[in-house]
């Protein structure tokens, strides 16, 4: 007798493309539909994510039309009775949708859909699987995902709530990220000639990157100060910082804000926002070194990919990132809070060939080693399966 694939829903908001979209769609992808049937659910059906989505020849269903919640602190005092009462509204339509389709587990991603499709998720009769990929001090995660969550799934042990209200532990999974392991290296040297070109330069030109969502916790300003203080150090050094990715869609616009500082610093020369790019495996192969300044980054997958390529990291003592790297071994930390910290330890990587072999193939060895989209999808699979029993 055939056993009834566990039905699960994954919304999301669909306005932009990130790192833990790309996890959760890597997931989505790789489980066996014969044991998971996946209903993906977009709130916007013409924006980045379904753009994304289409490209992977994956299907999407329409969410119902209504209030989707935000933080609170994103919200103007005066209008969070209005938000409140329209969402009160909007929350029989998302319990008659998850009915409709039989969904027996819903695996929110995001601070906004933990908030929009917890409740309904348990009115409905399903499972709640809260994916917490945030700062481990965020207030729904602490109040609202002990109360409503049946299983909560942390992306490293700095993320796990630090305060919740409710004993969580024996509901808390600590699974890292899925990760494709590459098929095959691109070749560097052709990468870094592609990029020169694309960027119209010439001579000895080398790159270091940040890649994610550009956000205030990312520290991006930061990473212009980094290339700013390396070229006042080492000015025989034509170093040049590529910063991939947008900004947060209705947040501050830190893509102008990285502009002007750069031209304040009188680099605004070496400094290129290019945007969100995929595959981005042949950008990540251009660079010298990959800069990761943020602060209390619960695991970013932009560090993985980095060493799976061999592209040597460089990275904040904060957050999840201790947790991945091992300081001069596969890569470096430094001082959160600190540009300048950066400096000398990517004056290594660019000056010793012989140490940015090392630190190169080491952290190759390792990410390989310890990071996979196996792992993570029999994980979650068998959470699913505990869930509906």
């Amino acid at each position: 007798m055939s056993i009834k694939p566990v039905v699960v829903a994954f919304p999301f908001l669909g306005d932009e493309v990130g790192g833990s979209h790309i996890s959760a769609v890597d997931l989505i992808a790789g489980l066996d539909s014969t044991l998971i049937k996946c209903l993906i659910i977009l709130h916007i059906t013409d924006g980045a994510l379904a753009s994304y989505l289409t490209k992977r020849g994956m299907t999407f269903f329409a969410a119902p039309r209504g209030q989707v919640l935000s933080p609170a602190h994103r919200l103007p005092h005066q209008n969070r009775l209005k938000v409140a009462a329209a969402y009160a509204a909007y929350l029989p339509r998302l319990v008659r949708f998850l009915r409709g389709h039989l969904v027996d587990v819903v695996h929110t991603n995001d601070g906004q859909m933990h908030a929009t499709w917890a409740i309904p998720a348990r009115i409905s009769g399903a499972r709640l699987l809260w994916h917490h990929r945030g700062d481990p001090t965020a207030r729904a995660a602490n109040f609202l995902a002990p109360v409503l969550a049946n299983e909560i799934v942390t992306v490293s042990n700095f993320a796990r709530p630090s305060r919740p209200i409710l004993p969580i532990d024996d509901r808390v999974t600590v699974l890292h990220s899925p990760f494709e392991h590459p098929i095959s290296l691109p070749d560097r040297a052709h990468c870094h000639h592609q990029l020169c070109e694309e960027l119209n330069l010439k001579g000895n030109i080398r790159f270091a990157g940040y890649i994610g969502v550009l956000t205030a916790r990312k520290r991006p300003l930061h990473f212009v100060e980094t290339i700013a203080a390396f070229g006042k150090r080492y000015p025989g050094i034509t170093l040049h910082g590529v910063l991939l990715g947008l900004p947060e869609p209705g947040g501050d616009r830190l893509d102008e804000k990285v502009r002007s500082h750069a031209d304040e610093l009188g680099i605004g020369d070496r400094i290129h926002l290019m945007g969100f790019r995929s595959p981005i495996s042949p950008l990540m192969c251009a660079l010298d070194a990959l800069l990761v300044p943020a602060i209390n980054e619960p695991f970013g997958r932009t560090l993985i990919e980095a060493m799976m390529l061999g592209t040597p990291v460089i990275a904040t003592n904060h957050g999840g990132n201790p947790e991945a790297i091992v300081d001069g071994e596969n890569g470096y930390l430094v001082p959160a809070e600190s540009p300048q910290a950066f400096v000398e330890p990517l004056h290594r990587l660019l000056t010793n060939q012989t140490q940015w072999e090392r630190v190169s193939e080491t952290a190759r060895s390792a990410a390989l080693s310890h990071y996979s989209a196996s792992n993570h999808i029999e994980g979650i699979t068998s959470i699913y399966e505990r869930m509906r029993n």
